[in-house]
């Protein structure tokens, strides 16, 4: 029951960080700023990964499933919706992937919720110099590091999914189920995790090198936002949003 707890819970706070945002629409555009800038960043960041044949699905996955401006409204209703069955019908990984994603699902909005108040601060700067200035505002260094490491987690769980003996079949039994049971968003993230670490897998060492390299360019850019002077900031941040693509 502590799977479901964790999960609940999150999706609880989820809701209420999101509530807030609907209860001010000013408030609301500035987080769809910041999240679809973001999204931007990390095409940018990783603009040659999303060129590789190998590494693109992965990269798309983490953009389309971690990084974007997506609504994940309906997947987290149908976490919290099954959260007391995933302890009954799937592995214990299964299960550990969807408490992780929870939790970094909660604090990636409460993050973002926190740089669109500031961002909103900030509101006679362009673009690039309003992000830096509101990260810097927000600070938090240790929750964006906790941030990183999640994600991170994440792909970790899902590349260990793969090895894991009959589940991509099981997944693939559950479709009918889960699509009769209202979780089909829950399950294509299942399914598109899964295949999209296996096929790194196959490639040798695919899946390391691809989280290796996030971990080594997020951590960077946290240390040089949190660190370097605010022109060396904005003066990355638009070299690498103009390779975004």
């Amino acid at each position: 029951m502590e799977a479901t707890k964790l999960i609940r819970d999150a999706v609880s706070r989820v809701t209420a960080l999101r509530q807030s945002a609907t209860d001010n629409p000013e408030l609301a555009r500035a987080i769809s700023e910041v999240k679809r800038l973001q999204a931007r960043r990390f095409a940018g960041t990783y603009f040659d990964l999303l060129q590789s044949e190998q590494y693109q699905p992965a990269a798309l996955f983490f953009l389309e499933e971690l990084y974007s401006e997506k609504d994940y409204t309906l997947r987290d209703a149908q976490f919290a919706r099954i959260a007391s069955g995933l302890e009954r019908l799937f592995p214990q990984q299964v299960v550990q992937t969807a408490v992780s994603m929870a939790r970094l699902h909660h604090l990636t909005e409460e993050l973002d919720l926190a740089m669109a108040q500031c961002w909103l601060s900030h509101g006679a700067l362009d673009e690039v110099a309003r992000y830096v200035a509101a990260w810097r505002s927000v600070g938090r260094h240790a929750d964006r590091d906790i941030q990183l490491a999640t994600v991170l987690e994440v792909g970790q769980e899902l590349d260990r999914l793969t090895r894991t003996p009959g589940l991509r079949m099981m997944l693939k039994m559950m479709r009918g189920p889960a699509r009769m049971m209202g979780l089909s968003a829950l399950q294509q993230f299942l399914e598109s995790g899964f295949d999209t670490f296996a096929a790194m897998g196959r490639k040798g060492d695919g899946a390391t090198y691809f989280l290796d390299t996030v971990r080594q360019r997020e951590a960077g850019l946290i240390e040089r936002l949190f660190q370097a002077g605010a022109v060396a900031c904005e003066t990355e941040i638009t070299q690498i949003l103009g390779q975004a693509l």
